[in-house]
């Protein structure tokens, strides 16, 4: 029997491990590299950040999440969900939802700011302030860009690459290894772990109750549509319209915090009508599914 066709018929944990090992050893060699480059005396500008970031998604996500598509079937595009297009209108729904919910998203992680942990866990909080801190950062220098082609660059490295690679990896791959049953109750479970580990790998812990609904809100849409292309382009747009309000607010002198505020403080009434309406805007796309996918067993007969 081939590599991949024990892999096919391994149990879960094999196939985990195997996974995680694939990232690890990708990992290993990033690391390797940047060290490398440390100890001869490289300076890690903008562009080399830029380039480390590139390597690292493409290393860390997208190689080790193929192979592993690979190894457990020989149709891993069929496997991975990116074989089926969605529906235009799904795809629009899509879109508008996540349009919908920016400024909800702003209020939820104003929320999550204010978390404060126990005097025992202050070492720990410090750390969580540090990594938020230099994330702050980093995303500030990435996002200094007030050419045309700084955007485009820009939109692909923060928001094309994401949204491909770590679709794949979180509910391309891990969500579909931790459902192999696929029954209801499963699914629920596999894409709220996923989103968890989704949002904890960001590193970000001020920011972890947006991302983990975000998460868990690609998990429902790549359930519901079938079609992993959907929570990509959720992915893009969420990412995108970060990308794209950083560079009018460099070109156009404007202070990002205060766009980064828009639902919280004086337009608080913004973040609740969003949050409001893109609950209304899932349980209305879920019913529509819901309905087309009895319209169609009905008339093939099933």
């Amino acid at each position: 029997m081939t590599l991949r066709g024990k892999m096919e018929h391994s149990h879960l944990m094999a196939k985990l491990i195997v996974w995680l090992g694939c990232i690890f050893v990708m990992f290993s060699l990033v690391t390797l590299y940047i060290a490398i480059c440390a100890f001869d005396g490289i300076k890690f500008d903008v562009t080399a950040l830029k380039w480390i970031q590139l390597s690292q998604t493409i290393a860390l996500f997208l190689v080790p999440s193929l192979l592993v598509a690979y190894l457990v079937s020989k149709s891993p595009i069929k496997w991975l969900k990116l074989d089926t297009r969605p529906e235009l209108k799904s795809a629009l729904w899509a879109i508008g939802i996540m349009l919908v919910a920016l400024p909800a998203i702003n209020l939820l992680a104003h929320l999550n700011q204010q978390m404060v942990l126990p005097t025992w866990l202050s070492g720990v909080e410090e750390w969580m302030k540090s990594k938020e801190a230099e994330a702050e950062w980093l995303t500030k220098q990435f996002m200094s860009a007030t050419t045309i082609g700084g955007l485009l660059v820009n939109l692909f490295l923060m928001a094309v690459l994401p949204a491909l690679s770590e679709e794949i990896t979180f509910r391309g791959v891990l969500q579909r290894l931790l459902s192999p049953k696929n029954s209801s109750l499963n699914s629920h479970l596999s894409i709220w772990l996923t989103a968890i580990i989704f949002s904890a790998i960001h590193m970000q812990f001020y920011g972890f109750i947006p991302r983990m609904l975000l998460g868990a809100l690609f998990g429902y849409m790549f359930v519901w549509t079938g079609s992993l292309w959907v929570p990509m382009l959720m992915h893009f747009v969420n990412n995108g319209m970060a990308v794209l309000l950083y560079y009018i607010a460099n070109r156009a002198a404007w202070d990002m915090d205060k766009v980064d505020a828009v639902g919280t403080g004086n337009t608080l009434w913004l973040g609740v009508v969003s949050l409001v309406l893109t609950i209304v805007g899932i349980y209305m796309f879920r019913r529509s599914t819901t309905m087309r996918s009895a319209s169609s067993r009905i008339s093939s007969g099933s």
